[in-house]
């Protein structure tokens, strides 16, 4: 079971990073873009790592307080259930 998520996690924060990127250039050249609620979510179910990295690398982003704020907060929140789900936060 952990190989799998730690696939999975690896997986998500790969495509959270290559959406950003996405995100960034459709941004640049004023076409359709990706929701925000998708990049949220994308960080929410495990890429907020790779979101954040590639949100920070572009420069995407940035001064939306939803992301500025709510991807750290997204990325402590899971950082907290690992640690619960390890047995070192009781």
């Amino acid at each position: 079971m952990e190989v799998y998520l730690k696939y999975y996690l690896i997986l998500l924060n790969l495509i959270g990073f290559i959406v950003m990127y996405t995100d960034k250039k459709k941004a640049k050249r004023n076409t359709w873009r990706i929701r925000e609620r998708t990049l949220l979510l994308i960080a929410a179910f495990g890429g907020s790592i790779g979101s954040y990295l590639g949100m920070k690398l572009f420069r995407h982003k940035t001064k939306h307080a939803k992301f500025k704020y709510g991807i750290p907060i997204i990325i402590l929140i899971q950082l907290l259930l690992i640690l619960y789900g390890t047995g070192l936060l009781h």
